[in-house]
């Protein structure tokens, strides 16, 4: 009998094409005497910026579609996941340019047939295994069993959504899919990475600091450009400006970064490194974006716990906290987001009111 191939659905624009940023370089030189504009500036697909309908509009341009920069590695990209599963081309665009994209899409991957490209607006009625896509209204909606967002400036508001930052994550984790999770148990004996994935007001800060109490566990220093909490000194986190942040992200600063409810984390390879050397194991409560970063680089050394409470606590817990309305809205809106990555975690606590039940279950897990 066949085995069965899992199926793997990939939006073209700014996931195998540049897109966003080609259309604003080429406003920028139509309009040479403004200020440029950034990709950053960039916050939805729907054109609210400065000469943002001028961009939508590019989008209809066939000769646009024919001339867009292929992302780099997207080549090499799409062919190993044709190894992992059937890969089939979901793409949005008008009718005016379905042609020209279907000709790039078969010149510049001639592995996938054409069979395999589908064009229209309504990604909601495809049923896939796996989806990638940039466009956070695709990936709610989408009915595919895993959707997985691909992280750019405009959808970093959105938090608790299945994502990733690169290509390689995504491999990664279409392997992790297609051989059911049936990777060696995660070793963290002479050291490791303990991912703390869980809703927001799911006790994981807490539950890291407990850890962290014991000689062998320690939390490496976060940088984040969120704002400082009454209750957290200065030694929690690296509390940094956005722009900072940014600078030090393109200079290659960090090696894992994701952005939670509008703001920006990120973790240096050497302050991670540094403890699992050590043989001690790095604790960090993250959202699944970076934990599928870390589970990626190191493999069987990464756990992936995952913290479940009860949705009215953690929402209690969210409504306690001294943060703006609107953080706390983006955070109960994105719970069932959260607690779907449940299945993607290698195992799951429960946590109450008090959290050291669930510091035994992950002590037990780790240690022995």
């Amino acid at each position: 009998m066949r085995k069965y191939r899992i199926r793997i659905g990939l939006d073209v624009d700014d996931t195998l094409y540049e897109c966003n940023s080609y259309a604003v370089d080429i406003i920028n030189r139509r309009h040479p005497d403004e200020e440029p504009i950034r990709i950053e500036d960039i916050k939805t697909w729907g054109g609210d910026e400065r000469h943002g309908d001028e961009r939508i509009a590019l989008y209809s341009d066939p000769e646009f579609v024919r001339t867009q920069p292929i992302t780099p590695g997207a080549q090499e990209f799409v062919r190993k996941l044709s190894e992992i599963g059937d890969v089939f081309f979901i793409t949005a665009v008008p009718a005016r340019v379905m042609s020209a994209r279907a000709e790039r899409l078969l010149q510049d991957f001639p592995e996938i047939p054409s069979r395999n490209i589908m064009m229209g607006t309504r990604k909601d009625v495809i049923s896939l295994d796996i989806m990638l896509d940039d466009g956070a209204h695709n990936i709610s909606s989408s009915r595919a069993a895993y959707p997985v967002l691909f992280r750019k400036p405009w959808n970093s508001d959105l938090s608790g959504l299945l994502s990733v930052n690169s290509y390689d994550d995504f491999l990664h984790f279409c392997e992790m899919v297609r051989n059911s999770f049936a990777e060696k148990f995660p070793d963290l004996k002479n050291g490791g990475v303990l991912c703390l994935v869980g809703p927001s007001g799911s006790s994981k800060t807490e539950i890291a600091g407990e850890l962290t109490k014991l000689e062998k566990f320690e939390k490496p220093l976060t940088s984040t450009t969120r704002p400082r909490r009454k209750t957290e000194g200065e030694e929690a986190y690296r509390f940094i400006s956005e722009k900072q942040f940014l600078d030090e992200m393109r200079a290659g600063s960090y090696f894992e970064t994701t952005v939670y409810s509008g703001y920006h984390f990120g973790t240096s390879e050497k302050d991670i490194d540094s403890i699992v050397k050590r043989g001690h194991i790095a604790v960090i409560p993250i959202d699944i974006c970076g934990a599928i970063t870390l589970k990626n680089l190191y493999r069987e050394r990464a756990m992936l716990v995952f913290t479940r409470r009860e949705r009215a606590d953690a929402i209690k817990s969210i409504i306690g906290r001294d943060i703006d309305i609107d953080d706390k809205t983006r955070r109960i809106m994105s719970l069932d987001f959260e607690y779907r990555n449940s299945e993607v975690c290698d195992v799951e606590v429960n946590v109450g009111d008090d959290v050291l039940p669930a510091v035994k279950a992950i002590l037990e897990m780790t240690l022995q």
